[in-house]
Protein backbone atom coordinates (compact mmCIF):
# COMPACT_ATOMS: atom_id res chain seq x y z
CA UNK A 1 0.00 0.00 0.00
CA UNK A 2 2.74 2.41 1.07
CA UNK A 3 4.76 1.33 -2.45
CA UNK A 4 0.86 2.32 -4.23
CA UNK A 5 0.93 5.90 -2.67
CA UNK A 6 4.80 6.58 -3.33
CA UNK A 7 3.98 6.05 -7.02
CA UNK A 8 0.50 8.10 -7.11
CA UNK A 9 2.38 10.99 -5.52
CA UNK A 10 5.47 10.80 -6.79
CA UNK A 11 7.72 10.56 -10.21
CA UNK A 12 6.74 7.68 -12.50
CA UNK A 13 8.13 7.29 -16.15
CA UNK A 14 9.19 10.64 -16.66
CA UNK A 15 6.48 12.28 -15.19
CA UNK A 16 6.41 14.37 -12.04
CA UNK A 17 3.38 15.95 -10.45
CA UNK A 18 5.61 18.67 -9.21
CA UNK A 19 6.10 19.85 -12.62
CA UNK A 20 2.53 21.08 -13.10
CA UNK A 21 1.72 23.86 -11.94
CA UNK A 22 -2.04 25.36 -11.31
CA UNK A 23 -3.99 24.87 -14.38
CA UNK A 24 -5.78 27.97 -14.12
CA UNK A 25 -3.32 30.47 -14.42
CA UNK A 26 -2.14 31.85 -17.89
CA UNK A 27 1.11 31.31 -19.19
CA UNK A 28 1.45 28.72 -16.79
CA UNK A 29 5.11 26.97 -17.59
CA UNK A 30 5.88 23.25 -17.35
CA UNK A 31 8.86 22.59 -14.77
CA UNK A 32 10.71 19.85 -16.78
CA UNK A 33 13.93 20.35 -13.74
CA UNK A 34 11.20 19.80 -10.78
CA UNK A 35 12.40 15.99 -10.31
CA UNK A 36 16.10 16.91 -10.72
CA UNK A 37 17.47 16.90 -7.03
CA UNK A 38 18.73 20.21 -5.65
CA UNK A 39 16.52 21.95 -8.14
CA UNK A 40 14.41 23.95 -5.83
CA UNK A 41 17.94 24.68 -3.97
CA UNK A 42 19.73 26.03 -6.75
CA UNK A 43 18.56 29.77 -6.58
CA UNK A 44 16.31 32.03 -4.17
CA UNK A 45 14.35 33.28 -7.30
CA UNK A 46 10.93 32.35 -7.81
CA UNK A 47 8.52 33.70 -10.59
CA UNK A 48 5.18 34.87 -9.30
CA UNK A 49 2.25 35.58 -11.69
CA UNK A 50 -0.94 38.27 -10.80
CA UNK A 51 -3.68 38.62 -13.08
CA UNK A 52 -3.72 37.37 -16.72
CA UNK A 53 -0.46 37.21 -17.83
CA UNK A 54 1.46 39.50 -15.81
CA UNK A 55 4.72 38.32 -14.15
CA UNK A 56 7.41 39.07 -11.76
CA UNK A 57 10.72 37.40 -10.72
CA UNK A 58 11.43 37.62 -7.14
CA UNK A 59 14.09 36.54 -4.10
CA UNK A 60 12.92 34.51 -1.82
CA UNK A 61 15.00 35.96 1.06
CA UNK A 62 13.39 34.58 3.72
CA UNK A 63 14.20 30.88 2.33
CA UNK A 64 10.56 30.22 2.65
CA UNK A 65 9.74 26.21 1.66
CA UNK A 66 7.96 28.01 -1.57
CA UNK A 67 6.07 25.35 -4.18
CA UNK A 68 3.96 26.09 -7.38
CA UNK A 69 0.52 27.30 -6.63
CA UNK A 70 1.35 29.12 -3.07
CA UNK A 71 -0.38 32.63 -2.71
CA UNK A 72 2.48 34.98 -1.44
CA UNK A 73 2.72 38.20 -0.75
CA UNK A 74 5.33 40.30 -2.38
CA UNK A 75 7.44 43.64 -2.25
CA UNK A 76 5.86 46.42 -4.60
CA UNK A 77 5.95 50.14 -4.65
CA UNK A 78 4.18 51.39 -2.49
CA UNK A 79 3.21 48.49 -0.08
CA UNK A 80 2.65 44.45 -1.12
CA UNK A 81 0.98 42.65 -4.08
CA UNK A 82 -0.41 39.83 -4.19
CA UNK A 83 0.38 36.69 -6.25
CA UNK A 84 0.69 33.12 -7.21
CA UNK A 85 4.27 31.26 -7.07
CA UNK A 86 4.10 29.51 -10.54
CA UNK A 87 7.98 28.55 -11.36
CA UNK A 88 10.93 27.85 -8.78
CA UNK A 89 14.08 26.69 -9.34
CA UNK A 90 16.40 26.74 -12.62
CA UNK A 91 14.18 27.13 -15.25
CA UNK A 92 13.58 30.72 -13.11
CA UNK A 93 16.80 31.99 -14.55
CA UNK A 94 16.21 31.28 -17.89
CA UNK A 95 12.50 33.16 -17.88
CA UNK A 96 14.16 36.09 -16.48
CA UNK A 97 16.39 36.10 -19.50
CA UNK A 98 13.32 36.12 -21.66
CA UNK A 99 11.93 38.96 -19.91
CA UNK A 100 15.01 40.96 -20.67
CA UNK A 101 15.69 42.29 -17.20
CA UNK A 102 18.74 43.82 -16.97
CA UNK A 103 18.67 45.89 -13.64
CA UNK A 104 18.97 44.30 -10.44
CA UNK A 105 16.48 46.49 -8.97
CA UNK A 106 13.04 44.70 -11.14
CA UNK A 107 13.96 41.93 -8.92
CA UNK A 108 12.39 42.52 -5.45
CA UNK A 109 11.31 40.67 -2.56
CA UNK A 110 9.09 37.65 -1.44
CA UNK A 111 7.77 38.88 1.84
CA UNK A 112 5.61 35.89 3.28
CA UNK A 113 2.89 33.55 2.46
CA UNK A 114 -0.36 35.46 2.18
CA UNK A 115 -2.00 35.68 5.81
CA UNK A 116 -5.81 35.86 6.01
CA UNK A 117 -5.92 39.59 6.65
CA UNK A 118 -3.88 39.84 3.25
CA UNK A 119 -6.63 37.77 1.37
CA UNK A 120 -9.37 39.41 2.48
CA UNK A 121 -7.41 42.72 1.47
CA UNK A 122 -7.23 41.31 -2.00
CA UNK A 123 -10.59 40.10 -2.35
CA UNK A 124 -11.99 43.50 -1.75
CA UNK A 125 -9.03 45.30 -4.00
CA UNK A 126 -10.33 42.73 -7.19
CA UNK A 127 -14.16 42.93 -6.03
CA UNK A 128 -13.36 47.06 -7.32
CA UNK A 129 -12.48 46.00 -10.53
CA UNK A 130 -14.87 45.94 -12.64
CA UNK A 131 -16.84 49.10 -11.55
CA UNK A 132 -13.43 51.09 -11.27
CA UNK A 133 -13.16 50.26 -15.40
CA UNK A 134 -16.63 51.48 -16.21
CA UNK A 135 -16.03 54.33 -14.53
CA UNK A 136 -12.33 55.13 -15.96
CA UNK A 137 -14.07 54.94 -19.28
CA UNK A 138 -17.06 57.34 -18.92
CA UNK A 139 -14.13 60.08 -17.25
CA UNK A 140 -11.77 59.64 -20.50
CA UNK A 141 -14.89 59.98 -23.12
CA UNK A 142 -15.57 63.07 -20.92
CA UNK A 143 -12.08 64.55 -21.24
CA UNK A 144 -12.48 63.32 -25.06
CA UNK A 145 -9.51 61.36 -25.19
CA UNK A 146 -8.44 58.87 -28.26
CA UNK A 147 -8.18 55.65 -26.17
CA UNK A 148 -9.81 52.51 -24.05
CA UNK A 149 -9.07 51.39 -21.08
CA UNK A 150 -9.39 47.10 -21.37
CA UNK A 151 -8.57 46.21 -18.21
CA UNK A 152 -7.85 47.31 -14.31
CA UNK A 153 -5.76 45.63 -11.96
CA UNK A 154 -5.80 46.56 -8.50
CA UNK A 155 -2.25 45.48 -6.39
CA UNK A 156 -2.87 43.52 -3.44
CA UNK A 157 -3.26 45.53 -1.16
CA UNK A 158 -5.45 48.25 -2.72
CA UNK A 159 -3.04 50.87 -2.80
CA UNK A 160 -2.53 50.94 -6.31
CA UNK A 161 -4.40 50.62 -9.59
CA UNK A 162 -2.94 49.53 -12.96
CA UNK A 163 -5.21 50.79 -15.96
CA UNK A 164 -4.26 48.88 -19.48
CA UNK A 165 -5.67 51.33 -22.29
CA UNK A 166 -5.20 50.90 -26.10
CA UNK A 167 -4.93 53.97 -28.18
CA UNK A 168 -3.62 54.18 -32.06
CA UNK A 169 -1.51 57.51 -31.42
CA UNK A 170 -0.13 59.09 -28.82
CA UNK A 171 -2.12 60.69 -25.53
CA UNK A 172 -1.35 62.80 -23.28
CA UNK A 173 -3.82 61.63 -20.28
CA UNK A 174 -1.75 64.07 -17.32
CA UNK A 175 -5.71 65.09 -16.31
CA UNK A 176 -7.21 61.95 -16.68
CA UNK A 177 -4.16 60.51 -14.14
CA UNK A 178 -5.38 63.46 -11.92
CA UNK A 179 -8.97 62.55 -12.16
CA UNK A 180 -8.88 59.05 -11.81
CA UNK A 181 -6.93 59.70 -8.44
CA UNK A 182 -9.32 61.98 -7.42
CA UNK A 183 -12.15 59.34 -8.06
CA UNK A 184 -10.66 56.37 -6.55
CA UNK A 185 -8.14 57.66 -4.02
CA UNK A 186 -5.58 55.37 -4.98
CA UNK A 187 -1.83 55.55 -6.56
CA UNK A 188 -2.22 55.22 -10.77
CA UNK A 189 -0.25 53.52 -13.34
CA UNK A 190 -1.22 53.62 -16.98
CA UNK A 191 -0.55 51.08 -19.38
CA UNK A 192 -0.25 50.82 -23.04
CA UNK A 193 -0.33 47.60 -24.47
CA UNK A 194 -1.61 46.25 -27.74
CA UNK A 195 -4.52 44.31 -29.45
CA UNK A 196 -2.93 40.84 -29.02
CA UNK A 197 -2.24 41.81 -25.42
CA UNK A 198 -5.61 42.81 -24.60
CA UNK A 199 -6.92 39.69 -26.31
CA UNK A 200 -4.35 37.63 -24.02
CA UNK A 201 -5.91 39.57 -20.85
CA UNK A 202 -9.51 39.41 -21.81
CA UNK A 203 -8.77 35.43 -22.88
CA UNK A 204 -11.33 33.49 -25.66
CA UNK A 205 -11.83 30.73 -27.34
CA UNK A 206 -10.05 30.77 -30.94
CA UNK A 207 -11.55 29.33 -34.08
CA UNK A 208 -9.66 26.03 -33.72
CA UNK A 209 -11.71 25.70 -30.52
CA UNK A 210 -8.93 25.58 -28.36
CA UNK A 211 -8.56 28.50 -25.94
CA UNK A 212 -5.88 31.51 -27.29
CA UNK A 213 -2.42 30.70 -27.77
CA UNK A 214 -1.64 34.49 -26.12
CA UNK A 215 -4.12 33.66 -23.23
CA UNK A 216 -2.74 30.32 -22.48
CA UNK A 217 1.27 30.13 -23.49
CA UNK A 218 2.42 32.94 -25.44
CA UNK A 219 4.25 35.73 -23.64
CA UNK A 220 6.57 36.94 -26.52
CA UNK A 221 4.56 38.14 -29.58
CA UNK A 222 6.43 38.27 -32.88
CA UNK A 223 5.46 40.90 -35.82
CA UNK A 224 3.21 38.16 -38.37
CA UNK A 225 2.87 39.24 -42.38
CA UNK A 226 0.56 37.66 -45.30
CA UNK A 227 3.69 36.21 -46.67
CA UNK A 228 3.08 33.48 -44.09
CA UNK A 229 0.07 33.05 -45.60
CA UNK A 230 1.31 32.83 -48.98
CA UNK A 231 3.81 30.43 -48.40
CA UNK A 232 1.30 28.09 -46.86
CA UNK A 233 -1.14 29.09 -50.20
CA UNK A 234 -3.55 30.05 -47.97
CA UNK A 235 -6.13 32.33 -49.42
CA UNK A 236 -5.74 35.95 -48.39
CA UNK A 237 -9.05 36.26 -46.57
CA UNK A 238 -9.15 39.06 -44.02
CA UNK A 239 -12.18 37.22 -42.15
CA UNK A 240 -9.97 33.95 -42.26
CA UNK A 241 -6.72 35.26 -41.15
CA UNK A 242 -7.81 37.54 -38.46
CA UNK A 243 -8.06 36.26 -34.77
CA UNK A 244 -9.63 37.38 -32.21
CA UNK A 245 -7.85 40.72 -31.99
CA UNK A 246 -8.55 41.82 -35.71
CA UNK A 247 -4.46 41.01 -36.73
CA UNK A 248 -3.40 38.29 -38.61
CA UNK A 249 -3.31 35.20 -36.68
CA UNK A 250 -0.35 33.94 -34.08
CA UNK A 251 -0.50 30.42 -35.45
CA UNK A 252 0.28 31.63 -39.38
CA UNK A 253 3.93 31.74 -38.12
CA UNK A 254 4.15 28.12 -36.73
CA UNK A 255 4.83 25.96 -39.94
CA UNK A 256 5.89 28.37 -42.08
CA UNK A 257 9.37 27.28 -41.84
CA UNK A 258 8.38 23.56 -42.51
CA UNK A 259 6.31 25.07 -45.36
CA UNK A 260 9.42 27.34 -47.09
CA UNK A 261 11.97 24.14 -46.69
CA UNK A 262 8.96 21.77 -48.42
CA UNK A 263 8.27 24.47 -50.94
CA UNK A 264 11.82 24.56 -52.42
CA UNK A 265 11.54 20.88 -53.63
CA UNK A 266 8.54 21.83 -55.92
CA UNK A 267 9.31 23.16 -59.34
CA UNK A 268 8.61 26.86 -59.99
CA UNK A 269 5.01 27.86 -60.59
CA UNK A 270 5.98 29.72 -64.10
CA UNK A 271 7.46 26.43 -65.63
CA UNK A 272 5.58 24.90 -68.37
CA UNK A 273 5.81 21.24 -69.19
CA UNK A 274 5.61 20.25 -72.60
CA UNK A 275 4.21 16.58 -73.60
CA UNK A 276 3.20 15.29 -77.20
CA UNK A 277 -0.04 15.46 -76.64
CA UNK A 278 -0.17 18.79 -75.02
CA UNK A 279 1.14 21.63 -72.71
CA UNK A 280 0.63 21.53 -69.22
CA UNK A 281 0.47 24.86 -66.71
CA UNK A 282 0.70 24.79 -63.05
CA UNK A 283 -2.77 24.63 -61.60
CA UNK A 284 -2.18 23.99 -57.84
CA UNK A 285 0.37 22.23 -55.44
CA UNK A 286 0.37 19.64 -52.51
CA UNK A 287 3.21 21.73 -50.43
CA UNK A 288 3.72 19.02 -47.73
CA UNK A 289 3.07 15.99 -50.21
CA UNK A 290 5.00 16.76 -52.78
CA UNK A 291 2.26 16.88 -55.48
CA UNK A 292 1.74 18.94 -58.48
CA UNK A 293 -1.46 19.27 -60.28
CA UNK A 294 -0.92 21.04 -63.73
CA UNK A 295 -3.81 21.49 -66.40
CA UNK A 296 -3.85 22.07 -70.36
CA UNK A 297 -5.52 26.09 -70.09
CA UNK A 298 -3.40 28.29 -68.32
CA UNK A 299 -6.33 30.04 -66.66
CA UNK A 300 -9.53 27.50 -66.09
CA UNK A 301 -9.10 23.79 -64.88
CA UNK A 302 -8.87 21.52 -68.20
CA UNK A 303 -7.45 18.32 -68.34
CA UNK A 304 -6.16 18.09 -64.61
CA UNK A 305 -3.43 15.77 -64.06
CA UNK A 306 -1.41 15.54 -60.87
CA UNK A 307 1.95 13.94 -60.39
CA UNK A 308 5.11 14.02 -58.03
CA UNK A 309 8.22 17.31 -57.87
CA UNK A 310 10.37 14.83 -58.68
CA UNK A 311 8.42 13.37 -61.79
CA UNK A 312 7.97 17.43 -62.87
CA UNK A 313 11.70 17.91 -62.44
CA UNK A 314 12.29 15.17 -64.94
CA UNK A 315 9.85 16.24 -67.40
CA UNK A 316 11.34 19.64 -66.83
CA UNK A 317 15.34 18.14 -67.76
CA UNK A 318 13.67 16.35 -70.57
CA UNK A 319 12.16 19.97 -72.12
CA UNK A 320 15.58 21.48 -71.47
CA UNK A 321 16.95 18.87 -74.10
CA UNK A 322 14.56 19.01 -76.25
CA UNK A 323 12.68 15.77 -75.73
CA UNK A 324 9.01 15.49 -75.10
CA UNK A 325 7.13 12.24 -73.41
CA UNK A 326 4.05 11.02 -74.04
CA UNK A 327 2.50 11.73 -70.95
CA UNK A 328 3.13 13.31 -67.80
CA UNK A 329 2.92 10.38 -65.91
CA UNK A 330 5.85 7.91 -66.01
CA UNK A 331 5.65 4.47 -68.47
CA UNK A 332 3.44 7.09 -70.67
CA UNK A 333 0.44 5.64 -69.62
CA UNK A 334 -1.83 8.29 -68.37
CA UNK A 335 -3.47 7.58 -65.00
CA UNK A 336 -6.28 5.69 -64.69
CA UNK A 337 -9.18 7.70 -63.39
CA UNK A 338 -11.44 7.16 -60.38
CA UNK A 339 -14.86 6.37 -61.98
CA UNK A 340 -17.83 8.07 -59.97
CA UNK A 341 -20.73 6.95 -59.87
CA UNK A 342 -24.06 9.28 -60.51
CA UNK A 343 -26.49 8.70 -57.70
CA UNK A 344 -28.60 11.37 -59.08
CA UNK A 345 -28.96 9.30 -63.25
CA UNK A 346 -30.95 6.80 -64.13
CA UNK A 347 -34.40 5.29 -63.77
CA UNK A 348 -36.14 7.61 -61.02
CA UNK A 349 -38.47 4.39 -60.62
CA UNK A 350 -35.62 2.09 -60.37
CA UNK A 351 -35.47 1.53 -56.47
CA UNK A 352 -39.39 0.92 -56.78
CA UNK A 353 -40.37 -2.65 -55.60
CA UNK A 354 -41.96 -4.78 -58.73
CA UNK A 355 -44.71 -6.06 -58.02
CA UNK A 356 -45.44 -9.44 -59.24
CA UNK A 357 -48.72 -10.83 -60.50
CA UNK A 358 -50.12 -13.47 -58.77
CA UNK A 359 -50.83 -16.60 -60.27
CA UNK A 360 -54.65 -17.60 -60.79
CA UNK A 361 -54.65 -21.09 -58.81
CA UNK A 362 -56.34 -23.89 -61.03
CA UNK A 363 -59.72 -25.73 -59.73
CA UNK A 364 -59.13 -29.21 -58.29
CA UNK A 365 -60.49 -32.31 -59.70
CA UNK A 366 -64.19 -33.59 -58.62
CA UNK A 367 -65.00 -29.48 -56.87
CA UNK A 368 -66.92 -27.33 -59.44
CA UNK A 369 -65.89 -23.80 -59.67
CA UNK A 370 -67.91 -21.01 -57.77
CA UNK A 371 -69.54 -19.31 -61.10
CA UNK A 372 -70.54 -22.70 -62.30
CA UNK A 373 -73.85 -23.23 -61.85
CA UNK A 374 -75.04 -26.13 -60.38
Amino acid sequence: MEKELEIRTGCDRGLCHQAIGRQDRQLNTYDWLADVPGNADSTDLVEVQFKHTRKGYYHNVNNLPLKKGDIVAVEANPGHDIGVVTLTGRLVKIQIKKANLKSADDIKRVYRLARDIDMEKFREAKAREHETMIESREIAKGLGLQMKIGDVEYQGDGQKAIFYYIADERVDFRQLIKDLAAAFHVRIEMKQIGARQEAGRIGGTGPCGRELCCATWMKNFVSVSTNAARFQDISLNPQKLAGMCAKLKCCLNYEVDDYIEAGRRLPGRDVMLQTLDADYYHFKSDILAGMVTYSTDKNIAANLETISAERARQIIDMNRRGEKPESLHEGGKPKPQKTTVDLAGGDINRFDKVKKKKKKKKPQEGKPKKDEKK
